[in-house]
C-alpha cells in the first residue's frame, strides 16, 4: 500500500489511547509513529500538567509544548502518524477558561494562530480519538476526571470543524474501544486516503 505524503495526526483527550493506537497503526502500515512529549515539558519546566495553574502560566507552558512539539515534526521528513496534535493543545489552554477566568485576548489569539498555523502545514489528516476505554491513572499525566476528559474531546472535535482548520477530520467511532478493533478501523480509513489518492494537499518532504 502507498502511504507516501500522509501525515496523520490523532486527537483527543489524555488517556484516550492516542499514544498505544498509533504505535500500534505504525506497526500494522509501516507509517513511522512520531512520538511528542507533553508531560516531559512540563516536567522540565517543574510544572505538573494535573494541578491548577492561572490563565498567565498556563498560556506560557503551551507555549513551550507546542514549540516541542513543532520541532520534533519538522525533523520528520515524509509520512508519518503521531498521537498528538496542535488543536489538542490548544484545546487543554480553552479548557482552562471560566466565565471569570482573567484572559489577555489578544496573546490568546496569538497562541490559536501558531496552533492553526502548525496543523494547516505539518499535517494532512486529523482523526479523532473520543473517550471511551478504561480510565487508568499514571503519575505525570493530566487530571483523570472523566467529566473533564468529555469537555476536552467536546472542545478538540469543533476545532477539527474550526473554519480555520484547512486539514479533513475523521472520528474514530466511540463504540470501539477494544485496541484490535481501533487498529482494523485506522487502517481502513488509512487505506481508503490512499487508494482515493487524497493524502497529500500541501508541499510536504517525499519519504
Amino acid at each position: 500500500m502507498n502511504y507516501i505524503g500522509i501525515r496523520i495526526g490523532l486527537c483527543g483527550g489524555h488517556r484516550t489511547g492516542k499514544t498505544t493506537l498509533a504505535d500500534a497503526v505504525s506497526r500494522k502500515s509501516g507509517i513511522p509513529f512520531v512520538r511528542t512529549s507533553t508531560s516531559g515539558v512540563f516536567a522540565e519546566h517543574g510544572l505538573d500538567p494535573a494541578a491548577p495553574m492561572n490563565f498567565k502560566t498556563r498560556l506560557w507552558i503551551q507555549h513551550k509544548v507546542i514549540e516541542s512539539a513543532e520541532t520534533v515534526w519538522k525533523d520528520r521528513a515524509g509520512s508519518f502518524i503521531t498521537d498528538r496534535t496542535p488543536l489538542d493543545m490548544l484545546a487543554y489552554t480553552l479548557a482552562d477558561i471560566t466565565g471569570t477566568t482573567e484572559v489577555d485576548f489578544p496573546d490568546l489569539k496569538a497562541y490559536a494562530d501558531v496552533c492553526f498555523n502548525v496543523a494547516n502545514t505539518l499535517f494532512t489528516h486529523l482523526v479523532i480519538i473520543q473517550p471511551g476505554i478504561p480510565l487508568i491513572f499514571e503519575k505525570g499525566k493530566a487530571a483523570l476526571n472523566r467529566a473533564y476528559i468529555e469537555h476536552l474531546s467536546c472542545i478538540i472535535t469543533g476545532l477539527c470543524h474550526d473554519g480555520r482548520t484547512f486539514r479533513p477530520a475523521w472520528a474514530l467511532p466511540a463504540h470501539i474501544t477494544d485496541l484490535d478493533e481501533r487498529v482494523c478501523s485506522l487502517m481502513n480509513f488509512i487505506s481508503s486516503l490512499s487508494q482515493s489518492g487524497s493524502a497529500p494537499s500541501g508541499d510536504f518532504p517525499a519519504d
